[in-house]
């Protein structure tokens, strides 16, 4: 998890770079084109040891999982990596809250306490934000509705892993990413909307070193894709979710260096906030286990 950490905070930080230059739905594609090509080559020479069993769910991993890759790229290019990266990291918060009203579990008071407080924390980074307008607000609201479909995306590999191999659930996800941006990029060629920015863009040829950091980008998020799915699937959620707060870290400090704006005094408290709620989730959930 700590290896996934570092990847995904460089994914962001190559995002940062390619953001004036190719539009976050285009980022979107070459990240999972180059992830398939290597996943490709590995199932060709190590077959695949479990394909079946839910399909239902493993498209909806794939389909959910893009989506939520279109907002966090979009938030990406719109606010700072290290607000972007902390609103993503979230997801524990909202698979607490979801397993009580989707999976019927129910939550002691700590975590009920901690759920609170990484709430906190997202208000402290989101509501300085209200000031600078309905545009500012708006990218912040779909870099929190990142968290929400990641959560969802997160719950469902601990599903799949009993019944498909670690790359089949990944590959599905690379091939619903692919699809799904060639779409937006068709419709982004003949209609130009706007306000689903984040979801339909042009098509814009990469130039010179754009092609460099794509490949870049690529490369990272596969090793750090594979590295989560097998984090995951080894069941340790608790520890894993733990660790996986490092990404933050190194968001802030790749932030500094692509001369993102310091966070606030309150965005950093409430940075704080967030890690700490995840933090004590992830421990009671350790601890029930």
């Amino acid at each position: 998890m700590l290896i996934a950490s570092f990847c995904f905070a460089s994914v962001g930080a190559c995002t940062r770079i390619l953001k004036d230059s190719i539009s976050s739905v285009e980022i979107v594609f070459f990240r999972n084109l180059i992830g398939v090509v290597f996943i490709g080559y590995s199932v060709l020479k190590r077959p695949l040891v479990q394909v079946g069993g839910k399909p239902g769910l493993l498209i909806f991993r794939g389909l959910i999982g893009t989506v939520a890759l279109y907002t966090f790229f979009y938030s990406i290019t719109q606010i700072g990596l290290a607000e972007a990266i902390t609103y993503q990291q979230t997801y524990p918060i909202f698979i607490a809250v979801f397993s009580v009203f989707i999976a019927g579990e129910g939550l002691r008071r700590n975590e009920w306490l901690a759920v609170l407080l990484g709430f906190g924390g997202i208000c402290f980074i989101f509501l300085p934000q209200m000031s600078g307008g309905v545009a500012d607000a708006r990218s912040h609201i779909i870099g929190i509705t990142n968290a929400v479909l990641t959560a969802f995306a997160y719950m469902s590999i601990r599903g799949l892993s009993a019944y498909y191999d670690a790359r089949s659930i990944v590959l599905s996800f690379m091939l619903s990413g692919i699809l799904l941006p060639i779409v937006s990029m068709l419709v982004g060629q003949f209609y130009e909307l706007p306000s689903l920015d984040f979801l339909v863009a042009a098509y814009v040829q990469p130039h010179g070193s754009d092609w460099f950091w794509i490949l870049i980008l690529g490369i990272t998020a596969m090793i750090g894709q594979i590295y989560l799915t097998k984090a995951f699937s080894f069941g340790k959620a608790g520890t894993i979710s733990a660790v996986g707060y490092s990404n933050i870290v190194f968001s802030v400090i790749y932030g500094v260096f692509l001369g993102d704006p310091k966070p606030s005094t309150l965005a950093f408290l409430g940075i704080a906030f967030v890690i700490t709620s995840g933090i004590i989730i992830s421990y009671q959930a350790k601890k029930a286990s």
